[in-house]
């Protein structure tokens, strides 16, 4: 038995205009309740953003990088965050670096990839999940998810499901340190049989800890993975 990833819990100061933005980006249909992207393809995950009080004030743990077909494509896809609230950010990059580095309204980071890009052929529009971490957490989600290991190379890891669609990645040591609560993080479903305590107790086995939150109204159990980013397991 396996974890199913299901959907993206994403904090936001302004979690509608936050919707707003990404449903532009992406391309992606909103829900009803105003706040959820759908997915619209079955290796695809919804994308649920949820009220915080708590400004941003770090790099995030994880980010998108989202893929392009094309320059021309790439050069849309940028033009279309800066006219919906994005701007562009500098975090080391360099000239002759073929993606571009912007942010949302908010501050999140993400990365719009040059066409071509060899890592992220045959994946998605979030061509991966672009995470800090070690390789030890590369191996626990692994295990999870039932998802290969598809690169796994001085410490660098990275799974993606035998099904296609978007990467997990993790970019090894130095690995920043944990300062509070991911505003990303992953929401999983128990696999065949949907047992949700016998797949805690699985997670827990492979190096997870369960969340002194308790569980949550929804009947959601919070758990933290080996490098200490919560996702949660839902009923």
């Amino acid at each position: 038995m396996t974890s199913r990833l299901v959907g993206l819990e994403f904090d936001a100061n302004d979690p509608v205009r936050l919707t707003r933005f990404w449903a532009g980006v992406l391309g992606r249909e909103v829900a009803a309740d105003g706040v959820t992207l759908l997915a619209g393809a079955k290796t695809e995950f919804a994308i649920r953003f949820l009220p915080t009080g708590e400004a941003k004030t770090e790099p995030n743990q994880m980010h998108f990088d989202l893929t392009s077909e094309s320059l021309e494509g790439q050069q849309q896809k940028v033009a279309k965050a800066l006219e919906l609230g994005g701007r562009h950010i500098d975090i080391g990059q360099t000239p002759d670096d073929g993606h571009v580095v912007l942010a949302d309204p908010e501050g999140n980071e993400f990365c719009v990839i040059e066409p071509g890009n060899n890592f992220l052929a045959d994946t998605a529009v979030i061509g991966a999940l672009s995470s800090d971490g070690s390789q030890a957490v590369g191996y626990f989600w692994s295990e999870a998810l039932g998802w290969p290991l598809v690169w796994d190379q001085d410490e660098e890891t990275a799974i993606q499901s035998p099904e296609g669609g978007s990467k997990i990645s993790w970019g090894g040591p130095p690995v920043r340190p944990k300062t509070g609560k991911n505003r990303l993080r992953l929401d999983l479903t128990p696999g065949v049989g949907g047992d949700q305590q016998a797949e805690v107790d699985r997670l827990v086995s492979l190096g997870a800890k369960l969340s002194e939150t308790g569980p949550g109204e929804d009947g959601s159990i919070e758990l933290t993975d080996p490098d200490g980013n919560e996702f949660s397991v839902l009923r």
